[in-house]
């Protein structure tokens, strides 16, 4: 079986850290960026199942390192982008759905919840 390999680009290092544990225990691979424009050159240089986005970075947000990715012509242009945002706003939704994020997460969720989403995504892939 293939291993799927996830990008998790969130400038929170503690989230990030709970995450990675998370679904590294679920036995997927965990490339971590600290930025949008970190996630960016991941994309270009890797493969991955599925993406998941904080809305607010340094750099690049979320949505747009999703815009960026859905115009790209790279390997990772289709797959699956969660964008996870304590923004809640109608407006934003909108804008995340119109850069191509495939589903919206409000922050505060919980890991169990995440890897229920993910799971879901990576075996339809």
């Amino acid at each position: 079986m293939a291993v799927n390999k996830i990008l998790l680009a969130d400038d929170e290092a503690s989230l990030r850290f709970l995450l990675t544990e998370t679904l590294i225990d679920e036995g997927y691979e965990i490339t971590e960026a600290q930025d949008g424009g970190e996630a960016i050159e991941l994309l270009e240089q890797e493969t991955y199942s599925l993406a998941i986005l904080d809305y607010m970075m340094p750099e690049k947000t979320g949505v747009e390192v999703c815009a960026w990715l859905r115009g790209s012509d790279g390997p990772n242009r289709d797959i699956p982008v969660l964008l996870l945002t304590a923004k809640a706003l109608e407006k934003d939704k909108e804008l995340a759905r119109a850069a191509g994020i495939t589903q919206y997460i409000l922050k505060p969720f919980s890991p169990l919840q995440l890897i229920d989403i993910v799971s879901n995504y990576v075996e339809q892939a």
